[in-house]
């Protein structure tokens, strides 16, 4: 499994993603999921991916090698777009040419084309964005009221973030969330796990700040988890008895 979270707020762009693959109990293997493109000074973009390995690949060579247009137009590299908006349709473009030159195989195989990107950063002086590109090439964008976009096993990192991330939230308050939302997701799921990549980007700053892989026994994260575990033990504890049913016995 993968979870892969970014969050866009007022000061910035927070990616974040773990780097654990499997196919099966016995077959675990560590791969980067979170990917750069960058030119300092004039973009900075990052990709996480979640799905099929061969798949996120392919689409990785392509948006580096460069992506023909659907009538013909010459090859396109990812890092010669001018718009994030256009970035974001030739990461879309790129899935559907990997569908249309595999999608027989897949077929014949009995696999299901399985694909998910979270990208955002910035190009010049356009506007910061964060889109989630979907296995058909098309994508929604995030916004302002919901400062998050999941991919992955989501679930178990979506409370934390719909409780305490908002816009106007402080950059690096947003990679603590973030970070806890990763911890609760490996305590449910053994398929997520580290190390894990992050990456962080200053608005207007068309540069990562942070570039970084937490790895296993790092002192950081290993005080977060357990400072999380403890606030939250802390708060259960804090809440009073349910007024339901016969009173406690002294």
């Amino acid at each position: 499994m993968t979870y892969c979270v970014g969050v866009l707020v007022e000061d910035g762009l927070v990616m974040i993603a773990d780097t654990r693959t499997n196919a099966g109990l016995d077959d675990i293997s560590t791969y980067r999921k979170l990917h750069h493109f960058n030119v300092p000074g004039e973009r900075v973009m990052m990709l996480a991916s979640a799905g099929n390995l061969s798949v996120t690949q392919s689409v990785l060579s392509l948006l580096s090698e460069g992506v023909t247009g659907d009538d013909g137009e010459p090859k396109l590299k990812l890092v010669e777009t001018t718009t994030m908006f256009e970035a974001a349709q030739l990461v879309g473009r790129a899935i559907r040419r990997v569908r249309a030159i595999e999608k027989t195989g897949f077929e014949a195989a009995g696999l299901r084309f399985s694909v998910s990107l979270l990208f955002g950063g910035q190009i010049g002086s356009e506007p910061m964005r964060l889109f989630l590109i979907y296995s058909a090439g098309n994508f929604i964008e995030c916004s302002t009221d919901a400062p998050f976009l999941q991919i992955g096993e989501h679930k178990y990192g979506k409370p934390i973030l719909d409780r305490a991330v908002k816009f106007e939230t402080e950059l690096y308050d947003a990679l603590k969330v973030g970070l806890v939302s990763m911890d609760s997701t490996m305590r449910s799921n053994l398929g997520v796990g580290l190390p894990i990549d992050i990456a962080l980007a200053r608005r207007n700053a068309l540069d990562l700040e942070v570039n970084h892989r937490i790895e296993a026994g790092e002192g950081y994260f290993h005080d977060l988890r357990e400072r999380w575990s403890a606030a939250l033990r802390a708060a259960h504890r804090a809440i009073p008895r349910p007024p339901y049913g016969p009173a406690p016995t002294k």
